[in-house]
């Protein structure tokens, strides 16, 4: 199943795992799996970066072969690895999340990032408004958690922390909630995949 980039009315909970994808692997795939069933998401779209503007460009493959290193991990049909964000021309997630608002007005969008990417959110542009506007769920990743979770974005945003399955209610996201949208750390497993150590192991091969 492909992803309208024109969008749709459709009523989903749909959760955004962005990324460069370079590439998938079963780390992201056990994070999409966890955060679907954590808080019980319709849909999980991975989302392949056109361009990662805090990652160089040195070592990046080809957009189509991350792309297709998405699919072959996705079943195409609760997780969907997508281009969405090339068809939307936009470089930067505060962007991105706001298209998507605009183009599927009755779906509710939770956005997935690992715990390395909580301690890195205040190098974001916008991050502060990004995180006032969407939903957050937070994934821990080996090495990485206890630190995102003293980190400054947590410190930022403590008040508004939410139990997992309270992060998509319909009173925290109604007109009468809060005006900063809640975040959530969804306890699982840590992962050991890499990309950067598949990229290693495939070069040394």
């Amino acid at each position: 199943m492909s992803i309208n980039p024109w969008g749709d009315r459709r009523r989903r909970r749909i959760g955004l795992l962005g990324g460069s994808f370079n590439p998938a692997h079963e780390g992201h795939l056990h994070v999409a799996r966890v955060v679907r069933r954590a808080l019980r998401l319709d849909e999980v779209w991975l989302m392949v970066s056109p361009g990662n503007p805090l990652k160089p460009r040195a070592g990046m493959a080809p957009f189509a072969q991350r792309l297709e290193s998405a699919r072959r991990i996705a079943d195409g049909r609760r997780i969907i690895a997508s281009d969405i964000e090339a068809r939307l021309g936009t470089r930067y997630s505060i962007a991105t999340l706001a298209a998507l608002r605009r183009r599927f007005p009755r779906s509710r969008f939770v956005f997935v990032i690992g715990a390395d990417n909580l301690v890195q959110l205040p190098r974001w542009q916008g991050w502060t408004r990004l995180a006032a506007r969407n939903p957050l769920a937070v994934l821990p990743r080996p090495g990485w958690t206890r630190r995102a979770l003293a980190g400054k974005a947590a410190h930022r945003m403590a008040r508004h922390r939410r139990r997992p399955p309270a992060l998509l209610s319909g009173a925290l996201l109604s007109g009468a909630g809060p005006a900063h949208a809640p975040w959530s750390f969804v306890p699982a497993t840590e992962h050991a995949a890499s990309a950067t150590a598949i990229r290693a192991a495939m070069r040394a091969a």
